[in-house]
């Protein structure tokens, strides 16, 4: 299962985990990603906390905890090479991995249909 949120995040849940990643309309709207700053492992965020950054040749933007977990393992691929984040951003260029603490937070995100008409 693939969720989105408005700040253009997507989260695909397994079990009790779920990968954070930026959607490919975060990657278009910021151009050629440069740099990314990623949680630390075993930090305890709470859903819209500030997770990490991702900087381009536009512009720099937050990206934001979709859900309240702990950070299990972030992307070193991704910080190694953070153009990653634009030739792939659902699949090499996700961000962070995070044990679920509150799955029900997952019921407010929308799917992809709902993201697809809000993204437009």
């Amino acid at each position: 299962m693939i969720k989105y949120t408005e700040d253009h995040e997507w989260v695909k849940v397994e079990g009790d985990t779920a990968t954070v990643g930026i959607t490919v309309h975060a990657q278009d709207a910021l151009g050629d990603v440069v740099f990314v700053e990623l949680p630390e492992v075993g930090a305890a965020l709470a859903q819209k906390d500030t997770a990490g950054v991702v900087e381009s040749v536009k512009a720099a933007a937050d990206v934001y905890m979709p859900i309240s977990g702990e950070v299990t393992e972030v992307n070193e691929a991704l910080r190694d090479d953070p153009s990653l984040a634009n030739s792939d951003p659902l699949g090499a260029g996700w961000f962070f991995k995070v044990k679920l603490s509150d799955p029900s937070q997952l019921d407010a995100l929308m799917d992809e249909t709902a993201y697809g008409a809000f993204a437009q």
